[in-house]
């Protein structure tokens, strides 16, 4: 992409390939027994846990292939999401960027916490994990274990799919 191009805005967004899948992580997010069964709190802090849980377990599986560079692209798409995000809860522009970046640094170290118990299908490591960075309604009896199952079984399911198929993201369940 010429310098060109990029000030213009005359190319293509090469995020628009993993919209599709973005969306699906978005969807997936919102899957009911999440809350009802796994008692996950249904807060804006329980919400983000669990999109950031199930973006880092797409993302590890994204890493696992030859799409490296869609897995920055998903990052990507996460910060813009959540940009928008803080901008309608009404933060103020001058530290959107500030709230963003912790966002990011948040992304990163569970990316890391889940990333080793994910790749290992290592159940008790990843239910830790869930532990310390989940918002439950129930802080005192946390269901982990629940959302690390569900975890790991869209983990088994994503390594199922072709990479295009990934891509398509209607296929991933």
């Amino acid at each position: 992409m010429s310098f060109l191009s990029k000030l213009l805005g005359t190319a293509p967004d090469p995020r628009e390939g993993v919209r599709p899948l973005w969306h699906r992580v978005i969807e997936l997010s919102r899957e009911p027994s999440f809350y009802s069964e796994c008692g996950v709190s249904d807060s804006v802090s329980g919400r983000f846990d669990l999109i950031t849980a199930i973006l880092c377990t797409v993302m590890v599986r994204v890493e696992a292939s030859d799409m490296r560079s869609e897995s920055a692209l998903l990052a990507e798409l996460f910060v813009e999401d959540m940009d928008a995000q803080l901008r309608e809860l009404g933060i103020n522009d001058v530290v959107v960027g500030k709230h963003v970046g912790k966002l990011m640094s948040v992304l990163g170290g569970r990316l890391g916490a889940y990333r080793s118990a994910l790749v290992e299908k290592d159940r008790d490591k990843l239910t830790a994990a869930i532990t310390r960075n989940v918002t439950f309604a129930d802080e005192e009896n946390p269901n982990a274990g629940c959302v690390a199952d569900k975890l790991l079984a869209l983990a088994d399911r994503l390594a199922a799919h072709s990479d295009e198929d990934m891509l398509e993201a209607s296929s991933v369940k």
